[in-house]
């Protein structure tokens, strides 16, 4: 696999194709065991107690972020808030609380399964104001200004275009309209071997760029108080647990690796889980 930098359309394709396969297995996987939830560098516990426990069971247990995006966000009763890379839906019905009756939340994701999965709770647990759309994050189908607050969990990173994802997310986002975003990023080179990794690629690794880049393309969409609010750095021990989650050339949720156990010790310290803050000017 090349660097997502330096990927053509039809690679592009190709790898969200493979992507959007893998994450369906990790939804399935996730529904029969912890394996896919618990393991790798992506998971954080910046949720409270409380908002876990006011949330769906089923959604929770098929959470893949690296943050809480709603953390730091002020989003406010009657918004409408847009979660680029929805998955089953636990930063909506976060979000669908705080904006209450008269808001509306729409999920945005490009696997079918996640979509369904999500619907599925929303529709079970009488959520009535929020919705979830079939859709990539740099071919939005949402209207043209229309978002208060754009939240995104640790999903960007995916995307072989991201100056496309915040081009679009510009466009959609009302003037005055504000970003919380969690993604991963990094402070380093990261060995070849992990870039040409698909496995590590879906582990939200391989296609992270690095931080100044992520910030750059954010201010060239025109995007304005673009700022890195919190940033929780993965250490050899992090780093040596993602290594450990799947046993090299086996498999678990779905992914196989070969990686070399040694890479934790020249990886930790070059990635990290970053909150990022951004508005689109009034």
């Amino acid at each position: 696999m090349k660097n997502s930098a330096k990927t053509n359309p039809s690679q592009a394709d190709a790898l969200l194709q493979g992507v959007e396969r893998a994450y369906t297995e990790k939804l399935r996987q996730s529904e029969k065991t912890s394996c896919c939830a618990s393991s790798g560098p992506t998971v954080r516990g910046d949720y409270s107690s409380q908002e876990v426990e006011s949330l769906p069971p089923e959604a929770v247990q098929s959470s893949f972020g690296c943050g809480n995006p709603l953390q730091f966000a002020g989003v406010q009763q009657g918004q409408t808030v847009l979660d680029i890379g929805s998955g089953a839906g636990i930063d909506c019905f976060l979000a669908a609380e705080k904006v209450g009756p008269q808001g509306k939340v729409i999920g945005l994701d490009m696997t079918p399964a996640m979509i369904e999965k999500a619907s599925r709770i929303a529709q079970q647990r009488g959520y009535k104001n929020v919705e979830f759309r079939l859709g990539r994050a740099d071919r939005m189908p949402v209207e043209d200004a229309s978002v208060d607050w754009i939240v995104s969990n640790c999903v960007i990173n995916l995307a072989p275009d991201k100056a496309a994802v915040f081009r679009e997310a510009f466009r959609v986002l009302k003037p005055g309209g504000q970003l919380s975003i969690s993604d991963i990023v990094l402070g380093g080179d990261l060995p070849q071997e992990v870039l040409d990794n698909f496995e590590a690629y879906v582990g939200c690794v391989a296609g992270a760029i690095r931080e100044e880049e992520y910030l750059a393309a954010m201010l060239a969409a025109g995007l304005a108080d673009v700022e890195v609010t919190s940033r929780f750095v993965y250490g050899r021990e992090h780093m040596q647990g993602w290594l450990n989650s799947v046993e090299p050339g086996g498999s678990c949720c779905g992914c196989s690796v070969s990686l070399n156990p040694n890479l934790a010790s020249r990886i930790e310290g070059k990635i990290w889980s970053a909150q990022i803050s951004a508005r689109k000017p009034a």
